[in-house]
């Protein structure tokens, strides 16, 4: 697919049209003690994987409404703590998977914490935390469940997971809390934006193409899935826009960016319809921390900057430890 979004020169203007919901905070702020009223029981039971230079632990922790997530801890061997950490989350339709389709970040001397994302993992990559919440009628995938209201939405949720495996990973005692970061990509990359602004003090964050950013302009520009979930849904329930994007609002990532206190890794890529890049572009450039770089990736569709990208987190974030 050729350019078909805006101008790179245009890009680095670009804000978003999104309306902040006068209560949001007030709503994250009660979502996270709702959450927290539960006992995080973070639990690591060692898993013997036939990997010779990384110790992984099975870990299950307290999600949103006390439900258990699970997740996994990889840390190098014969290793003396406290080490940085990198807590990552994965895309859409995936799960945890296997531990070792996740060595890099304990082969470079972080631990690493993956989580599993609820209802998620048989798309691809295999997960094991189910979503015991119901919905009202949807379109089948997670953007549209619980989409009547902000309350209810799927993904607050997912974004509480998102803090509480934060919690989860820094309650290890070989992990630092004061030099932990957060990494994803496309659906991982936007449960770290929100996590970004949720989380205070991070040590730094790296979303590659996140999605969930910019609802009003990814829901118009783009058919491609997982965004055209919302117009199917819309296309059946007539005249609901509204009432849809007010609940999108609360979980934009653009309003999460705003308050992001830690430096941060971004990149985009300009041929990527799934993730367009000027819905990339709104949240980076609403990224509040005066430490930001967003990689472009100019011939590149939702795949950027690959394992080129990891080389260079792998290069960027021992400097923001």
């Amino acid at each position: 697919m050729a350019l078909f979004d805006l101008p790179l020169d245009e890009l680095r203007e670009y804000r978003s049209a999104s309306v902040e919901p006068a209560d949001f905070d007030a709503f994250w702020t009660k979502t996270l003690q709702e959450a927290r009223e539960h006992d995080l029981g973070a639990r690591f039971e060692p898993v013997e994987t036939g990997l010779r230079t990384v110790q992984v632990y099975d870990v299950t922790f307290a999600g949103f409404g006390g439900h258990p997530v699970k997740g996994w801890l990889t840390v190098p061997v014969s290793v003396e703590g406290p080490l940085p950490t990198v807590v990552e989350f994965v895309g859409y339709g995936g799960g945890r998977a296997l531990p070792h389709e996740h060595l890099l970040w304990a082969s470079a001397g972080f631990a690493h914490f993956v989580m599993d994302t609820r209802g998620q993992g048989s798309g691809w990559g295999g997960g094991e935390t189910p979503d015991p919440v119901g919905s009202a009628p949807s379109v089948p995938g997670f953007m549209t469940r619980g989409i009547e209201d902000p309350e209810s939405y799927y993904y607050r949720r997912v974004f509480t997971d998102g803090v509480r495996a934060v919690e989860a990973a820094r309650a290890h005692p070989l992990t630092d809390a004061s030099r932990t970061a957060a990494v994803g990509g496309s659906q991982g990359g936007g449960i770290t934006i929100a996590v970004g602004g949720l989380v205070p003090d991070l040590a730094a964050v790296a979303p590659d193409v996140p999605f969930l950013c910019d609802f009003p302009r990814a829901t118009t520009l783009t058919d491609r899935h997982p965004y055209r979930e919302i117009g199917s849904y819309l296309k059946t329930h007539r005249g609901r826009t509204e009432q849809v994007m007010r609940t999108l609002s609360y979980f934009d990532g653009v309003h999460f960016a705003a308050r992001g206190r830690a430096p941060a890794l971004f990149s985009a890529a300009l041929e990527d319809q799934t993730c367009p890049p000027s819905t990339v572009f709104a949240a980076f450039n609403a990224w509040a921390h005066e430490e930001k770089t967003i990689e472009v990736y100019d011939f590149n569709d939702h795949e950027g900057g690959g394992a080129h990208q990891q080389g260079l987190k792998l290069r960027w974030l021992p400097a923001r430890f």
